[in-house]
């Protein structure tokens, strides 16, 4: 326990004195390794055994294809046609948000991001149907928190990565909790809407030409997660051709169906792109140094011990990681919390005998949670420079959503299946 007391003392103190999370968990680590007299000739194994997996492959292709999708405008048009169906309706532009969050939360995989392409869009158009800007904002950074539930999905990847768990079997478990806690955060946002009179202005009589038009530039967009997901679930490729998949489609959208992609831009998307990936992965080699440290020093068995130790109850401990998570997300990123966490975990997964696949999804909505709970809620960062508000008044609005997400959280907690019955029937997972 002393070895887990100095790990855990030591990465957040480094946090505290404003080191980045990723060299805190790496000098942490090291100077573990270092004192016990570990060998320094460890490091460059972990490092290359930590990022050299198949799995991770995904995540750059994805973020690619992600960059791709935005540049293009298919979020704009996905919109545009939502919009012409609901907007006009009490709460309307509202469900828009939430079910446009729903559909680029399959494409992108990440929160920040999906709030980032989705915010610029929809805030000032929630503004121009007469929503305040602080409901707006709240309600765009609460959903644009499902993209990490939803497949494709970054979380997943890594969770997968880190317990083994086919990246599969995660991602069509992730299908029906994203659509459940989309559910929660849409109804909240239409009681809303009704109490307070929120709606859009009707768009008047649209043309057939105009409806076929909006349709036609909608539907390539739709079309994306279900190529992506389609092929996976289909089994004609692993989640990591998907990614290329994925990537090459936005390319024929923006070439050939669109043509509004330029080389010039392809060539900064790919610059943004490796920006982003490497962030990831550099967090990544650092985190793998982190937990073998943890883990061959006994630091991650002592401390699930610990917690096992706390009760016998599943349900109370479940309760009591959960709110861990959520603690942790306020101040590390998702990629952190993964590799800290995940190995400390798992010795408790296995003494409850927790589905693991159906742990991992409730982990992923809980920090779906902390990406919108301060002090370091990433996509209220996101979404309060977008809309020029102070992250104080954000903050009192999204407690709303973030009550909603854990109605849903409850519901996935207590009925599994919920979670597992898509891997169950798709074969994803052994019955």
């Amino acid at each position: 326990m002393e070895q887990a007391i100095i790990l855990f003392a030591l990465f957040f103190i480094l946090l505290l004195l404003g080191v980045p999370i990723g060299m805190a968990m790496g000098i942490s680590g090291i100077t573990l390794i270092m004192v016990n007299s570990l060998g320094f000739a460890i490091f460059s194994p972990n490092v290359y055994g930590g990022i050299a997996k198949f799995p991770l492959l995904a995540i750059p292709f994805f973020i690619l294809a992600g960059f791709i999708l935005a540049e293009i405008g298919i979020a704009q048009k996905i919109i545009n046609l939502i919009k012409m169906i609901v907007g006009s309706l009490h709460g309307g532009v509202a469900v828009v948000v939430v079910i446009a969050a729903l559909f680029w939360g399959a494409v992108s995989g990440s929160g920040p991001a999906t709030t980032a392409a989705l915010g610029a869009m929809l805030i000032p158009l929630m503004k121009e149907e007469g929503y305040p800007a602080t409901f707006s904002t709240a309600l765009t950074c609460s959903s644009s928190g499902l993209a990490i539930v939803i497949p494709p999905s970054i979380a997943l990847i890594l969770y997968g990565t880190i317990t083994g768990d086919s990246v599969t079997a995660l991602f069509s478990a992730g299908i029906i909790p994203g659509i459940i806690t989309g559910f929660f955060i849409a109804l909240i946002a239409w009681i809303i809407s009704r109490v307070k009179g929120y709606r859009g202005e009707p768009a008047g009589a649209l043309s057939g030409r105009e409806v076929f038009k909006r349709f036609y530039e909608a539907i390539w967009g739709l079309l994306a997660p279900v190529v992506i997901l389609g092929g996976i679930y289909g089994g004609i490729f692993t989640p990591t051709e998907a990614a290329t998949i994925g990537v090459f489609y936005g390319l024929f959208l923006g070439f050939v169906i669109y043509r509004n992609l330029k080389l010039r831009r392809l060539y900064h998307l790919l610059v943004d792109a490796s920006v982003s990936s490497a962030v990831v992965m550099i967090v990544v080699a650092f985190a793998t140094i982190f937990s073998w440290a943890g883990q061959v020093l006994g630091a991650m068995d002592a401390s699930a011990n610990f917690i096992i130790s706390v009760s016998d109850n599943p349900y109370v401990v479940l309760l009591l990681i959960q709110l861990l998570i959520i603690i942790a997300g306020m101040v590390i990123d998702p990629v952190s919390i993964y590799y800290v966490f995940v190995p400390i975990f798992i010795p408790i997964m296995l003494h409850f005998k927790w589905n693991s696949i159906w742990f991992g999804v409730l982990m992923t909505v809980n920090i779906a949670i902390a990406q919108i709970t301060p002090p370091v809620a990433v996509n209220l960062f996101v979404g309060s420079n977008i809309a020029g508000i102070s992250i104080e008044q954000l903050s009192k609005s999204v407690l709303v959503f973030i009550v909603a997400i854990i109605f849903a959280l409850i519901l996935l907690t207590l009925f599994p299946d919920l979670t597992l019955w898509l891997p169950k029937i798709w074969g994803h997972m052994s019955i």
